[in-house]
């Protein structure tokens, strides 16, 4: 799957074929609201060459759906699961509870709370129960992706050498451009 599909675009797509076979990491959220923000994640996956696979597992709309995305998930292929939820934010956790995959929690920035309550519900998991909680929002959602990446690259020189190369370019960027007032 590549950053560019919108999230309608995405379902249909998911829906018509197999899951992407080559795939070790998959994006879900909660709902195609989520996609704006799991969007960025996407996009980091995409610069470093990751395949992954995106789809949408309501915790609370398709609840079976998401306990046969878990409970498959090893199964499928996945090495880690990037997992988006806002509001009550129960998809990664929930997630967690159904496969020994790793979970990313990205807490979706909502308008009631900025996402402090997508936070504290991924955050707050009982012990036994682990999810990695990234921040919220957009940074976190592209953290979760590099978190991801490095997992992946610990058993992949290549992609070791792409994540390197791709910290070093964020450095030379920001030693290239030390003042703020020039545009980039």
């Amino acid at each position: 799957m590549t950053a560019s599909l919108d999230p309608e675009a995405t379902i249909t797509s998911i829906a018509a074929t197999k899951m992407h076979h080559s795939a070790k990491i998959a994006i879900v959220m909660g709902s195609k609201s989520d996609w704006s923000t799991m969007q960025h994640a996407a996009d980091i996956l995409t610069s470093l060459a990751i395949p992954f696979h995106v789809e949408i597992v309501s915790a609370h709309r398709t609840p079976d759906k998401l306990f046969h995305f878990a409970e498959h998930a090893k199964k499928n292929g996945f090495e880690v699961i990037i997992a988006g939820a806002g509001g009550a934010a129960h998809l990664p956790g929930m997630l967690a509870a159904k496969t020994l995959v790793p979970v990313f929690g990205v807490p979706v920035q909502s308008a009631a709370l900025s996402g402090i309550d997508s936070l504290y519900s991924i955050v707050q998991m009982p012990k036994g129960i682990p999810v990695g909680t990234l921040a919220i929002g957009k940074a976190g959602a592209a953290n979760a992706a590099l978190l991801a990446a490095q997992v992946l690259a610990l058993h992949d020189n290549v992609l070791f050498q792409r994540l390197s190369d791709w910290r070093q370019t964020q450095t030379q960027d920001v030693l290239d451009n030390p003042d703020p007032r020039e545009e980039v």
